[in-house]
């Protein structure tokens, strides 16, 4: 087995749910007691969020962050966040140890379950920018991104809510969803957000759910299996 490493803090809260999804995946696979190896670096939030260099000032955070992980005997590595891959090919260079993302992980599961149509929710930068949706459309999936104004609420739903585990706007997720599902199509919605997962579950709506964390953790777990 290959040692995982994982650069958490990107909510707290998200990467206390990545650790939960990789108990549950390993007992699911391997049965009781069997977990891989598993080192977490947790940053602090406060200075990646508020970086005052912005992008290229996060990139040496998670640059470093990685770089400690392989220090650290990390044999494969993920961010457990799906924002910060805005910036996971510079981060990947710098590293040579495999890295793991958690759009490519998606676009595999997505058309797995042979979905073609997807809704993507996620931070403002996630939906407005192309990093995300040009890898799905490369995979030859059809994308579908909210509105301006409707990602200006999730975004701040997201961070204001979320991350400290407060759901009280989770019904108009929901209904985001459901209005999507009727007016453009969609088969499933990508919870392109690692707090999002908190929030809606299977059986929530009425099309196929994507849980980032999960489909990151699983394949993970596959690869540190091999």
């Amino acid at each position: 087995m290959k040692r995982i490493g994982i650069i958490g803090g990107m909510t707290p809260e998200s990467t206390c749910y990545y650790y939960r999804k990789y108990i549950e995946i390993s007992r699911e696979k391997f049965g009781k007691h069997f977990y891989p190896e598993l080192i977490i670096y947790s940053i602090n939030f406060k200075e990646f969020f508020e970086n005052p260099d912005g992008w290229e000032g996060r990139k040496k955070i998670l640059i470093n962050a990685a770089k400690a992980l392989k220090r650290a005997g990390a044999e494969i590595i993920a961010m457990s966040a799906n924002t910060p891959h805005k910036v996971f090919p510079d981060v990947q260079k710098e590293v040579n140890v495999p890295m793991v993302s958690i759009i490519d992980a998606a676009a595999e599961e997505i058309k797995r379950r042979g979905v073609e149509r997807v809704l993507l929710l996620g931070t403002k930068t996630t939906m407005s920018s192309d990093f995300y949706v040009k890898v799905l459309r490369e995979n030859g999936l059809d994308v579908i991104v909210p509105d301006k104004e409707e990602q200006e609420k999730l975004h701040e739903i997201i961070f204001n809510e979320l991350a400290f585990e407060d759901f009280r706007n989770k019904p108009w997720i929901v209904e985001l969803i459901e209005r999507y599902a009727k007016e453009e199509k969609v088969g499933g919605v990508i919870l392109g957000c690692t707090e999002l997962p908190l929030a809606i579950k299977a059986g929530d709506v009425s099309i196929e759910i994507f849980d980032t964390v999960e489909i990151h953790m699983r394949k993970l777990i596959e690869l540190a299996s091999e």
